[in-house]
């Protein structure tokens, strides 16, 4: 028992032998502690919850003496276990030096300290250990670094520590260490609250919040398993991903919330899994990824984001499947002008976000299949696909009202999709299935197109209109002027809205008259829809719903 016995820790440790524990009464301890393979080091008491952490380990202090000392605050061993301190003043805390950096998001911190040389407040190297209960802050390094060691296969537990205020990060794995890190709370560390750099351990049940990076940062080969934390307040991403085709982790089921940059971030050409994370009122993408990237993002629901739920930038190659995207500020999915993206965006639901489902700026190819991308009201196109992009949508719903479903400039092929006009108005606004611009080049096949004044509108494009289903247009189907080249409009069916309704007008002409069909029977409105001045009725639309059971969870 220290002090009773032992008037230091150090001194009960060198006494006891393998399977021992040593019990330290409340105090503060003006040393740094080298444990022995097998001995438990506990503070006595219960496991009541003081303001930080347990209250024992509050009141039973390890100073490690600032920039005084050597080694670790404590150094672990194999079979050891620590329980219940709080461990500090290991190296300088420099808080002026933190204040500078949290007011600038972290950007102008240096690279690689997570995985850098330094001295942490608990050091874990190449062993089998548990690190329990403990209180770590005010330490010049990462607060508890674990670490591999060549031909190690050892694992360290790192469970229900707090780590806050340390100037690396609040737990790390780096050098090949295997670790389970599991159920801490990191807050308001240097750099991410959870650190990797070349490691690959298990990261499930944390709360990071308001650390200066990311609430978990990942990096430099590293693959971990990163699932159920929640992740929120901190100065850039929630879950920060970054440097090399190497990094792999899997991140899923964790909960990213109101950080100042994405919920989840990926850059620098790392290539994780995303799957079923809910990420909401971020300051930027609920999910983002830039510079080369090439994550595959699957089943996530993210909505309420101050931009896109889902973003993408500058050559990334993504893959988005079976995601939920609603109520962002800007659009559900985003592709920012850069240059060779591409994008798999397949069976996802984006829905009611404020201006456009999905945006396809210059320099993306991006193939939508078996999605619904719809918007109840509201003016922009659901789809816009701009000059020097190419989009192509196939098995697709695409519902709404606005200038139109797709608004191009850029290239566009459309097979097999259903769009549904839910506010026709005869007079306008233009209100197209597809709205080509000048320069745009436009195929549409094997489509159906119900609601819309007319299944495309388009000056001074390209354009092959053939084998598409119209109904409830408005005098024409396919309205064309100034056309480059020969438009192609052929072997498409109009069930018209009032007698006179055409296929196809050309400058103002009826066109391809013989090679299309106009149905002799007139089509009848749903009840559900208004047409006319009024528009639809009010009430929301069928795309709408917050979620499959309401309100998303998470809130």
């Amino acid at each position: 028992m220290v002090p009773e016995k032992y008037q230091t820790i150090q001194a009960a440790i060198d006494a006891a032998n393998a399977g021992d524990t040593v019990l330290v009464k409340p105090g503060t301890y003006s040393e740094r502690i080298q444990l022995r393979p097998g001995i438990t080091l506990r503070s006595t008491g219960g496991d009541a919850r003081g303001k930080t952490g347990l209250r024992r380990a509050e009141a039973t202090i390890i100073d490690g003496g600032g920039a005084s000392g050597d080694g670790a605050g404590v150094e672990m061993a194999e079979g050891s276990v620590l329980d219940g301190f709080s461990v500090r003043n290991v190296g300088i805390y420099d808080e002026k030096t933190w204040d500078v950096h949290y007011s600038t998001n972290g950007e102008e911190q240096d690279y690689d300290h997570i995985g850098a040389p330094g001295i942490a407040g608990i050091a874990a190297t190449g062993v089998n250990c548990r690190i329990l209960n403990n209180i770590v802050y005010y330490v010049g390094y990462t607060g508890i670094a674990v670490s591999g060691s060549e031909g190690s296969t050892a694992t360290a537990v790192v469970e229900l520590n707090t780590c806050y205020r340390n100037m690396g990060g609040g737990i790390g794995a780096m050098r090949g260490a295997r670790a389970v890190i599991r159920k801490n709370i990191c807050y308001e560390n240097f750099y991410a609250g959870i650190g990797h750099a070349d490691a690959s351990p298990t990261v499930e049940s944390n709360e990071c919040y308001g650390n200066i990076r990311a609430g978990i940062g990942i990096s430099e080969g590293s693959s971990p398993l990163v699932r159920g934390n929640r992740c929120y307040g901190n100065r850039r991403a929630g879950i920060g991903i970054r440097t090399g085709s190497d990094t792999k982790p899997v991140v899923e089921n964790n909960e990213c919330y109101d950080n100042e940059y994405a919920g989840i971030g990926t850059r620098e050409e790392a290539s994780p899994t995303i799957r079923n994370n809910k990420c909401y009122r971020n300051g930027m993408a609920g999910i983002g990824s830039r510079t080369g990237a090439t994550p595959t993002i699957t089943g996530n629901e993210c909505y309420e984001n101050k931009k896109s739920g889902i973003g993408q930038m500058s050559g990334c190659r993504t893959i988005l499947t079976d995601n939920y995207l609603h109520h962002n500020g800007t659009s559900g999915i985003g592709f920012e002008a850069g240059e060779d993206g591409e994008s798999m965006v397949r069976g996802n639901r984006v829905i009611d976000n404020a201006m456009v489902a999905a945006g396809v700026n210059e320099g993306w190819d991006v193939v939508f299949e078996g999605n619904e991308l719809s918007r109840e009201g509201g003016l922009p196109p659901i789809v816009m696909v701009f000059a020097g992009s190419s989009a192509t949508f196939r098995d697709n719903t695409i519902r709404g009202g606005g200038v139109a479903g797709i608004r191009a400039s850029g290239q566009v092929t459309a097979d097999g999709n259903r769009f549904e006009g839910t506010s026709f108005r005869a007079g306008g606004p233009p209100n197209f299935a597809v709205w080509g611009l000048p320069g745009s080049k436009i195929r549409l096949s094997n489509n159906e197109v119900s609601g819309w004044r007319h299944a495309i509108s388009a000056d001074q494009s390209t354009v092959e209109v053939q084998n598409n289903r119209v109904t409830h247009s408005s005098r024409a189907a396919v309205s064309i002027s100034k056309p480059v080249g020969v438009p192609v409009v052929a072997g498409n069916m109009l069930t018209p809205s009032k007698r006179g309704d055409v296929v196809a007008l050309v400058d103002g002409k009826p066109y391809g008259v013989s090679e299309n069909q106009v149905s002799a029977e007139l089509a009848v409105a749903p009840a559900a829809k208004a047409i006319g001045p009024g528009g639809p009725p009010p009430g929301r639309g069928p795309g709408s719903q917050r979620g499959r059971g309401g309100r998303p969870q998470g809130k």
